[in-house]
């Protein structure tokens, strides 16, 4: 049995539903009659119909009250599985006085959180439905939000694990080369080796840019680690400003010879950045080389002086919305194909398929920056170059006065 008492007024999204279990129907109709007004009543008659109504509709109930004594399974037996199965469901037990010990048994075993008398009392059950439906919203939220911070751990362990294999491929690229070209001296030689060389300076170069790319890729494992952290712990707070984390990718990213000449930065429109700073690094260092990648023909072919920019500024996201705080980077490279560019931020594409991109970075960059309670927008013109605003919330919420209020003339 399924009664909606209240079946005129929409239901709200989410678990908000009372799910009374008597094997007494006239006393399910009686309750859905008497509370209905209030609350959103399911109901059913034994523990078999509840589950199998709890199948259909579990995520829209928010509390279960049920009778103790009920032929084949009884309350507790209910109980027990909506514990393992529904976690976010406060769970009541209504019971007459006989059955009190059992009662108070299921609640030392923490399968129930309260008992209700028969005959109930209506102010009594009033009062015991409405917070047994706040905790069963709030732990519903909590289970939610628990949810969202795996799946986003899991999405950027996966996205982690992308980045960090292109500098350890280079580190190894790197040392095979070393390797092959390691030169035994001849005996007596004080057990000393040599690296052969193709061109003064070779190995050096070498060494150095595996350095880089082996601190790039610890740094980008360090900072998984910190969000690994801070979403165990809900930690949200903000630690640094735009500028820092600017600085930071300049100073840890591991540009190739010549590269880190083609970036500069206007941080005059200083702000502070929600969140810390994990996820937001390794947001700009997918930006950063982004671009580098598409520069680097160009550079090769020596047509123009390849150029990246980021700068601190205040835009608005759409016509006639408030300016807010907001990070851009700009390059000058070949710029990006229509057809790809309205799928850029939608779906898995990539300009770069030969050389391993995978079109996640873009997708990862617009999940993080819509969890902060911003966005992002791409505008890319074919030979103009690429812009990426990363459009960030104000530090309260809302904008500034003077963007709220019209400009007296």
């Amino acid at each position: 049995m399924n009664t909606e008492a209240n079946g005129a007024r929409q239901a709200p999204k989410g678990p908000h539903a009372i799910l009374m279990v008597d094997d007494e129907v006239h006393a399910c109709k009686w309750f859905a009659r008497l509370y209905g007004n209030e609350f959103t009543v399911l109901t059913a008659n034994s523990v078999d119909q509840a589950m199998a109504l709890l199948a259909q509709r579990g995520h829209e109930v928010a509390v279960l009250l049920t009778d103790y004594a009920m032929p084949a399974r009884d309350g507790v037996a209910l109980l027990s599985a909506v514990r393992r199965e529904y976690p976010h469901v406060a769970r009541l037990l209504v019971s007459a006085y006989a059955d009190k010990d059992m009662a108070l048994s299921a609640v030392n075993q923490g399968q129930v959180e309260a008992i209700l008398e028969k005959p109930l009392d209506e102010a009594l059950t009033r009062q015991t439905l409405r917070e047994a439906l706040a905790t069963g919203l709030q732990r519903s939220r909590q289970n939610a939000l628990l949810e969202r911070r795996e799946a986003a751990l899991r999405e950027t362990l996966g996205f982690l694990a992308h980045e960090v294999a292109s500098p350890l491929a280079t580190v190894r690229g790197y040392l095979s080369a070393m390797r092959e070209r390691h030169r035994d001296v001849p005996e007596g030689e004080g057990g000393l080796a040599y690296i052969a060389q193709q061109k003064p300076g070779d190995v050096l170069f070498m060494i150095e840019a595996a350095q880089r790319r082996a601190e790039y890729a610890q740094s980008l494992v360090s900072t998984f680690v910190q969000s690994a952290r801070d979403a165990s712990l809900g930690d949200a707070s903000a630690s640094l400003r735009a500028s820092e984390l600017v600085a930071a990718v300049q100073q840890e990213y591991p540009f190739d010879a010549g590269e880190e000449a083609w970036l500069s930065t206007e941080l005059n429109a200083d702000f502070a950045l929600p969140g810390r700073r994990d996820l937001l690094y390794l947001v700009l260092c997918t930006l950063v080389k982004n671009a580098l990648m598409a520069l680097r023909p160009q550079a090769a072919q020596m047509q123009r002086e390849p150029e990246v920019k980021i700068a601190l500024t205040r835009a608005a996201s759409a016509p006639g919305l408030p300016e807010q705080p907001a990070i851009r980077v700009r390059d000058n490279g070949p710029g990006i194909a229509p057809e790809v560019l309205k799928r850029l931020t939608l779906e898995p594409v990539t300009t770069r398929a030969d050389g391993g991109g995978s079109g996640m970075g873009l997708l990862f960059c617009g999940r993080v920056m819509n969890a902060l309670g911003g966005a992002i927008e791409v505008r890319s013109e074919v030979g103009q170059g690429t812009e990426v605003m990363l459009y960030f919330p104000f530090a309260d919420g809302r904008p500034p006065r003077a963007a709220q209020e019209p400009r007296a003339c």
